[in-house]
């Protein structure tokens, strides 16, 4: 029996097996809701170290060159 999570846009049951197209959203427009609050940074992943980098320290390569 498949498992019933909810759709973290509008909290319909989704079935989650291979044939559930967009889990865990339950359709296309509730899948492109939620990128769009990403891309508008409506949705963070919290940094606790911050971003070194902005401040003149080492790039996200770890190469000493500074990028903004």
């Amino acid at each position: 029996m498949p498992k019933t999570v909810y759709c973290p846009t509008c909290g319909k049951p989704v079935s989650w097996e291979p044939s559930s197209q967009f889990r865990p959203f339950c359709c296309e427009r509730c899948r492109l809701i939620d990128l769009g609050e990403w891309f508008e940074e409506r949705h963070r992943i919290p940094d606790a170290g911050g971003e070194p980098w902005q401040d003149g320290g080492d790039g996200p390569r770890g190469d000493g060159e500074t990028r903004h």
